[in-house]
């Protein structure tokens, strides 16, 4: 692949061309080969939705989350599906294009960010599918919508932080890779995905408080759910992804040589 220059080399211009590139790359080589194409974007939430949906208002007797449940539970099964497909992603970021990353001369940074580029503008595709949803299920807009941004930066700095740290730790520890699936499938259910932050009891409450997902969630659905605005696990999970970034971007500084070295 031929990366065209833009930018003097090195310079923030270039950076974000080639990421672009390898961004679009991505989603072409994805749309390309599926007869489907977009509509994978919005078929996993959607069938997960779906399912949860029949099981807590058909089959049980629901005590968790909010009316319209479908549009609650779809508000953060799209987040969800996008932190889960990059996370996943991280762990054979360097391995699956391994002759690229040692060929290059581009920061090798960007197989991170790519993934999370990618992963967020399908994120963005299938928002469409929540506002149809939104609307036909009569679900009201409040001002927390505002906070829709926010929520979208904070989760893009923790990616980054988490590929920093994930991506060069699975080429030095090869298991770390089924490892990471492991977590992140209780990771889904230790999540306010299903149910919201505030039908956590006590203490479970107060721990789950620490898990960054949590105020993320939540000021996605504020715009539709008011109440469920809680400014503790907000300024918790703003804190850790600021922590976790760092984090990662001292550690990949630090394995960066080792990993090509792997490679």
């Amino acid at each position: 692949m031929t990366v065209s220059t833009v930018g003097a080399r090195g310079t923030p211009r270039r950076y974000l061309h080639s990421l672009w590139l390898l961004s679009a790359r991505d989603l072409r080589v994805r749309y390309a080969t599926s007869s489907l194409g977009y509509l994978w974007s919005v078929l996993d939430p959607l069938v997960m939705s779906g399912i949860y949906w029949f099981v807590f208002t058909q089959v049980f007797h629901r005590s968790v989350g909010e009316d319209p449940y479908i549009v609650f539970l779809i508000v953060a099964l799209l987040p969800w599906v996008w932190f889960n497909a990059s996370v996943g992603d991280f762990t054979r970021a360097f391995i699956k294009d391994a002759r690229l990353v040692r060929s290059t001369a581009i920061p090798r940074s960007i197989w991170v960010n790519r993934i999370v580029l990618s992963k967020g503008i399908e994120f963005l595709f299938s928002i469409p599918v929540l506002i149809l949803f939104a609307v036909f299920s009569g679900a009201e807009v409040s001002w927390g919508l505002l906070w829709f941004p926010v929520a979208v930066v904070m989760q893009t700095a923790l990616l980054v932080g988490l590929g920093l740290l994930v991506a060069p730790l699975c080429v030095l520890y090869t298991d770390l890779e089924r490892t990471t699936a492991l977590v992140l499938r209780a990771m889904f259910y230790a999540s306010p995905v299903i149910y919201s932050f505030r039908d956590l009891p006590d203490p479970i409450h107060m721990i789950g408080a620490f898990n960054p997902l949590a105020g993320i969630f939540t000021l996605y659905r504020i715009g539709f759910f008011p109440d469920l605005w809680d400014p503790i696990p907000i300024l918790i999970s703003a804190v850790m992804c600021a922590g976790i970034l760092a984090v990662g971007i001292w550690t990949f500084g630090k394995l960066e040589r080792p990993v090509l070295k792997e490679l």
